[in-house]
């Protein structure tokens, strides 16, 4: 079983081993981020524990056998975010890391009998835009083209801290240290701009700030084109096409890589606990030790205001002078820091981030891939309409609106917007032969809907069956193949995965909640008003996706944090 592969793959010392000296810092969960966090602090020789609250490691980028024979994806179900210096520093493709790439990439069927193909060969987008439109197909090279620019423009703010203004520095070299640095990363901003160009930096600007829907608009002119691209923008969110700020997320089509191609996303061999593992070894091949049902209660702080270590649930103290939290940002302030410890405008500022939610994900095991009747194949093996991420429900980007606009309504969507993947197409290590391994990312349902009850048994069948039903409508068939499923709504991602409201990103990606203002304004540098307690999550920068920044940066910051203060 997954759950005995793991415990053999992490050591689990006993309480002795862990309080039996005081460590360099300890990383309170083992997600990808504190693993990756926990790899490079050990790298540098300090001695270092990894504190996970579950039986497994790996957080939200997790595999799980809940079904014997079928190993899930639980949460994160695709790879492409994740740093290509964070690859090859760790050298994690020695430590099993294997990525497999999906073409096509996208496949989106429609009710009336036509379906869209998208992917990394330019000859087949061009051959399945022109079915719809000659003038789009024309251009999407060019939107392809210039949010590759755009990405190019972004990658090294991500894997650099915030040029955050440092409190707590009394000295003057400091201080000056301090401006010299802000100074160096801002002026590396303007020659990237100066490069990029004024028109371009425009465009940018542009994108940053309108709806995507605006600007898919402004580019095509085919319906199930720019819904297809739309999902892209919405992603994760609680957001439609026509929310300020969705552009931004169209990044994320070409954000990330897969060996070096860029846009390509990609299953994992294994599951997405593959990636979490394979950093873990690196971590522990570091020095690092892993412990896994190690619930941590409460941070101990010691005057004036300096965190000496963690009390576990079950009373086990143990000791460091420099924590890291990779669980949110909620979570840590509000309750892993003891009470009159922090400054209540900081307090007030993480209270009322957004952690909100409308994402549930399904998992299913199938006895049989399904037959979409648009394709007309009647062929029971894979075919490229089965490859890549399939789109249900999202023919047009008024049928995201609207079923974003039955959440902000307080019901689950009435027509779910569905992101079907299936990875045991190309990966065979997760499913029995001729058996399959189904993933939904479904949106939109809220936290608490005004119609039910998701701790209600009946609610959560008949929402699970009304994303079943729309499957159905494309591929006839479907509901008789399910052998069993799991399902994980908001209150249950915040209750097994420890996210805060359910949100997959640790809090918001708006443009209110990135960079210099992620978690809050003026603590964006992974540091807190807490001395010796960093964060290294995706509620810190550079945010959400299996990305591993946020964990890599912080890292570095307490490296260095440890070499002045020595």
């Amino acid at each position: 079983m997954w759950r005995q592969q793991t415990r053999n793959l992490c050591s689990v010392p006993s309480g002795r081993s862990l309080t039996a000296k005081k460590w360099d810092a300890l990383v309170i969960g083992g997600g990808h981020n504190g693993l990756t966090a926990a790899a490079y602090l050990a790298r540098s020789g300090l001695s270092v524990a990894v504190l996970e609250r579950r039986h497994v490691i790996g957080g939200a980028a997790v595999t799980e056998e809940l079904v014997p024979g079928y190993k899930f994806s639980r949460c994160s179900y695709l790879q492409s975010l994740l740093r290509p210096a964070l690859i090859k520093e760790l050298e994690l493709k020695r430590h099993g890391l294997k990525m497999l790439k999906r073409s096509p990439s996208s496949f989106t069927p429609c009710l009336d009998g036509r379906y869209l193909l998208l992917g990394p060969d330019k000859e087949l987008n061009y051959s399945e835009i022109s079915k719809f439109s000659k003038r789009d197909a024309e251009a999407y090279p060019r939107y392809e083209n210039q949010l590759e620019n755009f990405c190019k423009f972004m990658d090294p703010l991500l894997d650099s801290s915030p040029p955050e203004t440092l409190q707590g520095i009394s000295s003057f070299n400091g201080r000056m240290k301090s401006k010299l640095q802000k100074s160096v990363f801002w002026a590396h901003c303007l020659r990237r701009a100066l490069v990029l160009g004024q028109k371009e930096m425009v465009d940018f600007m542009d994108l940053l700030l309108s709806p995507a829907s605006m600007v898919l608009n402004n580019w095509f002119e085919n319906d199930v084109l720019k819904a297809t691209l739309a999902t892209d923008a919405v992603i994760g969110t609680t957001g439609s096409p026509n929310t300020p700020g969705s552009g931004y997320v169209l990044l994320h089509h070409v954000m990330g890589e897969t060996d070096g191609e860029r846009g390509i996303w990609s299953y994992v061999q294994g599951g997405m606990g593959s990636v979490s593992l394979a950093i873990s070894r690196a971590a522990k091949e570091a020095g690092a030790t892993i412990v896994t049902e190690a619930e941590v209660s409460e941070l101990m702080i010691e005057d004036p205001g300096r965190v000496c270590g963690v009390l576990l649930a079950d009373g086990t103290q143990v000791r460091s002078s420099v924590v890291l939290s990779n669980a949110t940002p909620y979570r840590t302030f509000m309750e892993f820091v003891p009470k009159n410890v922090l400054p209540d405008d900081f307090l007030h500022a993480i209270k009322n981030s957004d952690y909100s939610s409308a994402t549930t994900k399904i998992n299913l095991a199938v006895n049989k891939l399904p037959q979409f009747h648009c394709c007309k194949l009647g062929n029971p093996d894979a075919g490229p309409q089965h490859m890549g991420t399939i789109h249900i429900g999202s023919e047009t980007m008024e049928e995201i609106a609207s079923g974003c606009q039955d959440a902000v309504n307080g019901i689950p969507s009435r027509r779910p917007i569905i992101e079907m993947t299936i990875p045991s197409v190309l990966d065979k290590t997760i499913s029995p032969p001729g058996k399959h391994v189904i993933n939904l990312f479904v949106q939109y349902t809220p936290y608490k809907p005004s119609d039910g009850s998701w701790e209600d048994s009946a609610y959560r069948k008949s929402f699970a069956e009304r994303c079943f039903t729309l499957i159905e409508e494309h591929a006839p068939g479907f509901i008789s193949s399910i052998i069993d499923y799991d399902m994980l709504t908001p209150p249950d991602l915040e209750r097994e995965i420890g996210l805060t409201g359910g949100n997959i990103f640790h809090g918001a990606m708006g443009l209110d909640s990135l960079f210099l203002m992620r978690p809050v304004k003026g603590w964006s540098n992974y540091r807190t008003p807490v001395r010796g307690l960093y964060l290294c999550g995706s509620g810190a920068h550079a945010g959400g996706g299996v990305m591993g920044a946020p964990g890599c940066n912080a890292a570095h910051v307490v490296i260095q944090d440890i070499k002045n203060s020595q």
